[in-house]
């Protein structure tokens, strides 16, 4: 511990820094080890469920220690996926929290939705999973002793959403040796956008000897850069027929808006703020205790993507768009000793909270001019949103049909893990034990149209023209375990497994609302706005047990009395079973085995070598639609051999693996009829790559390259139906043919086939100070954003091509540079990132199902000039 001013001196003088900032990245951290500490090359990871070095641990795996994310300045999941080759992800929407993770090409597209699949990727924050549905949880990068990404399947200790990996955050804990802290600020200025600031801080107080307290707290605007420029959207008047009923036209009466009080200038910001509280108490010299607490609120503004038939970086948007993301996180950790075994518990409840507005003009645009001249087999039906659909207020008069879309998540998870280990010393090594998860989503996605008239609106909703209330539910259990065994000196076999079991379940209403009429009978003409049957009130539960409407016979139930809402907020529940005369979930679960079999050899104590054979899988679940069947697990099987090498006494560490991936009846989700979410179980995948990890230099310089090579294709053709019956062809649909969505060989999306990220920094003494330079680069080869090739248009009857109309991820390559220098106490340093101003695509998307007039690009950050100062104590 340093000299300097007393222990109360001190405290006086952090709660001084805490009164005019809630905090600010530490400098100063715990020690990971002894021999971490004299040597910041080696990197301990307990991967494995042990505290190893990583040079040790025969999986691929890269690990960013505290030492590089602070070198780095990495403060979010965008900053590390960009250093991490075998991660890709998806932002839907771009804003952050909504990320979507993929590992090594494990990708299908269309994931997200909050009745989706299950995420293929775990993240873990310490020991708890936070892996959440529609969107990761962006835990901020701050005091973190480093994150490790384990690529490939980790389904034997990991569990159901690791199928293709797993991203594992680590905390610095609690440390009894002494009193410390640091306090650090940035400011920075984006081309083209705003400015932005951030102040971060810590504190660790041992309050005994066998006990201490760590306070992180932290405060991060993100400028905008994203313009919200004037823009006007005119919509069809009430069509005109001829004499023999055929359009001819529209009455020059349609309704034209504009954008003005929403125009504005770096339209998209983010605000993130919160802290992380651990405190550490060792019981005795066998047992610890350490709860911790993580409070963190996202408030942004505006959109993330921009439109690029507007112009660079602009959007011409007309409503309200924030996404509100607040979570906390309460988490114990228990670690003791039975004899000369280690016994761990940890447990975690994890409460998240989102609210967003976006605007959905895209849909009303796009579809009027789909309903411009509706015709079918030849006769002309309507015209446009005036003519085709009702959107009228209480009086008969034809309303703005823009639509903005209101939106809550409410996800809660507890999870719950108790292991045991046997001595890490001994030739026969065994680690063991049970796992329980459940995690639930309280859904609420509110479609509304300004003054739509109650009777045509969700029943009960006035001005909301479509309705989602559902709960769902997914539990997983698990036993696992894996035994290790030294057969000789140098080689070390490993064989493990995890029984698994998963109950989803998901129950309660989706859709349009029912014209009660005159009688409150639901017999109201026209239905609602939308002139649909298909979905909402006309398919709820009655007290009959039946469903209100039957399209195919154009019969009501026997009673006409619905049954109550199963979710509060909803009209009633249509989706569901009905069962003794109460409505229940509608359910999918299964149980199974995954495995993993692994060979080590290691000739020295420099060199190893290893080959794996392993599986994960991924839970089943629900599609909202009852005519379109839940869909099945879906499994990866992992051939993989690799090796780790430090050579030049420790001056270059080169690891590699090459691996093929076959991925079994991959879950598929797409939009549907009317952007309806849909998931299926597409056919079989392979994947083939090879994962490099290099770093050189002990010196004043050091390099780090990692990249990752991914090669993946379908081994069958991807059908637009999921059903045997249907022969799979590449004509029209007609009889029993079946549209080839996506031809055998089809790469599959997001996932580039190349893509890298390296780092140089040279450091030199000057005075009391070391001095720094630092160039740091990535560069990803480009990519499809959607797996289709070929759907079918529903109104027009077209084949058109998603994958062609979303666009191409375009290859890009960006540089940063850093120069600076620290002192014992204090550092600066000023940084410029994406050099030369690329536009990198990190994803595309579209507003809706049939919005392919426009797609949306989310760019990497433009060239940000930024300083960063700290002080440590």
């Amino acid at each position: 511990m340093k000299s300097g001013p007393s222990y109360t001196a001190r405290i006086s003088r952090l709660l001084l820094l805490a009164g005019t900032a809630i905090s600010f990245p530490a400098m100063a951290q715990q020690a990971q080890s002894d021999a971490a500490e004299s040597d910041p090359n080696i990197i301990i990871v307990t991967a494995q469920k042990r505290s190893e070095n990583l040079q040790n641990v025969p999986i691929s795996i890269q690990a960013l220690g505290t030492q590089k994310l602070e070198q780095l300045g990495v403060a979010n999941f965008t900053d590390y996926a960009q250093q991490l080759p075998s991660v890709t992800f998806q932002a839907l929407g771009g804003t952050p929290g909504t990320n979507v993770v993929y590992m090594r090409g494990v990708a299908s597209g269309g994931d997200g939705n909050h009745s989706g699949s299950l995420p293929s990727v775990g993240v873990y924050l310490d020991e708890q999973p936070v892996t959440t549905i529609g969107g990761n949880l962006d835990v901020h990068v701050y005091d973190i002793a480093r994150i490790e990404s384990l690529s490939g399947p980790q389904g034997t200790l990991y569990g159901a959403s690791s199928e293709a990996g797993t991203i594992r955050i680590i905390t610095n804990k609690p440390d009894t040796t002494g009193f410390y802290g640091s306090v650090d600020a940035e400011v920075n200025t984006v081309n083209k956008g705003g400015e932005g600031y951030k102040f971060e801080g810590m504190i660790n107080a041992p309050i005994s000897a066998m006990a201490a307290l760590r306070v992180v707290g932290y405060y991060q605007r993100d400028a905008g850069f994203i313009d919200n420029v004037p823009g006007t959207r005119t919509f069809l008047g009430t069509p005109v027929l001829d004499e023999n009923d055929q359009y001819a036209g529209n009455l020059p009466d349609g309704i034209s808006v504009n954008n003005n009080a929403f125009v504005k200038k770096d339209y998209n910001y983010t605000d993130t703020y919160g802290g992380r509280a651990a405190l550490k108490v060792d019981l005795d010299d066998n047992w610890t205790v350490t709860p911790q607490v993580m409070y963190q609120k996202t408030k942004s503004r505006g959109s993330y993507g921009f439109d690029p038939s507007v112009g660079d970086l602009q959007v011409q948007h007309f409503f309200p768009e924030f996404r509100n993301d607040k979570f906390v996180q309460a988490a114990l950790t228990i670690e003791g000793k039975i004899g000369n075994w280690d016994l761990t518990y940890s447990g975690a409840y994890l409460d998240r909270r989102t609210f967003q507005s976006s605007d959905y003009t895209d849909y009303a645009e796009a579809y009027d001019a789909l309903y411009a001249n509706y015709t079918y087999e030849g006769t002309f039906y309507c015209s446009g949103l005036a003519g085709c659909f009702a959107y009228q207020d209480a009086n008969g008069n034809t309303i703005d049909p823009r639509q903005k879309v209101i939106g809550t998540d409410h996800f809660k998870k507890l999870s719950q893990e108790l292991r045991i280990a046997s001595p890490a010393d001994q030739p026969l090594r065994v680690v063991a034990g049970l796992f329980y998860q459940r995690q639930s989503n309280d859904i609420h996605q509110d479609y509304q149209i300004a003054n739509l008239a109650p009777n045509l609106s969700v029943n009960g909703h006035p001005g909301t023209l479509w309705l989602t209330e559902q709960k769902r539910v997914d539990k997983d259990y698990a036993a696992f375990g894996e035994v290790s065994f030294d057969v000789a000196p140098t080689v070390t076999l490993t064989a493990g497994g995890r029984y698994f079991k998963y109950d989803n379940s998901l129950i309660g209403f989706f859709g349009f609302g029912r014209n009660p009429g005159d009688t409150g009978q639901y017999d109201g003409d026209p239905p609602n706005a939308a002139y649909s049957n298909r979905t909402g009130v006309a398919q709820c539960f009655t007290t009959a047990g039946e469903r209100l409407y039957d399209r195919s016979t154009d019969t009501y139930s026997s009673s006409r009395t619905l049954l109550p809402a199963a979710v509060p907020g909803g009209p009633c529940t249509n989706l569901a079973v009905y069962q003794d005369g109460t409505l229940k979930p509608v359910r999918t679960k299964d149980d199974g085995f995954t495995y993993r079999f692994n060979a080590t050899w290691k000739p020295n104590s420099d060199v190893m070598l290893y080959a794996t054979w392993s599986r994960g899988f991924r839970p089943g679940g629900i599609n909202r639609r009852a005519d379109v069947e839940p869909y099945k697990a879906d499994f990866l099987t992992n051939y993989e051999v690799g090796f780790k090498s430090t050579l030049a006494g420790g001056m270059v560490r080169l690891n590699g693996a090459v691996y093929q991936q076959n991925w079994k009846d991959f879950q598929f989700a797409f939009l549907g009829a009317n952007s309806f979410t849909e998931i299926h179980n597409g056919p079989n995948a392979r994947i083939r790559g090879v994962d490099m990890d290099a770093s050189i230099g002990r010196g004043p310089l050091t390099v780090n390259v990692s990249a990752a090579y991914t090669d993946t294709k379908t081994l069958k053709n991807l059908c637009l139906f999921d059903d045997p019956s249907f022969t799979c062809t590449a004509d029209g649909p007609t009889g029993e043919t079946n549209l080839i969505s996506a031809p055998k060989g089809t790469r599959l999306p997001i996932t580039p086939k190349f893509k890298a990220s390296g780092t140089l920094r040279y450091t030199v003494p000057m005075g009391d100070a070391k001095a720094h330079f630092q160039l740091n680069g990535m560069y990803q080869s480009s990519a499809s954003s959607d797996i289709r090739t070929a759907i079918y248009e529903t109104f027009s009857g077209d084949v058109i091509n998603p994958s062609a109309q979303l666009g191409r991820l375009k290859a890009f390559g960006t540089v940063n540079a850093a120069v600076g220098a620290d002192w014992d106490s204090y550092s600066i340093e000023l940084f410029v990132s994406n050099i030369f101003d690329e536009r990198g695509q990190l994803s595309r998307f579209q507003q809706c199902g049939s919005c392919g007039q426009r797609p949306y690009i989310v760019p990497t950050t433009p060239r940000m000039f930024g300083l960063r100062a700290g002080a440590k104590f």
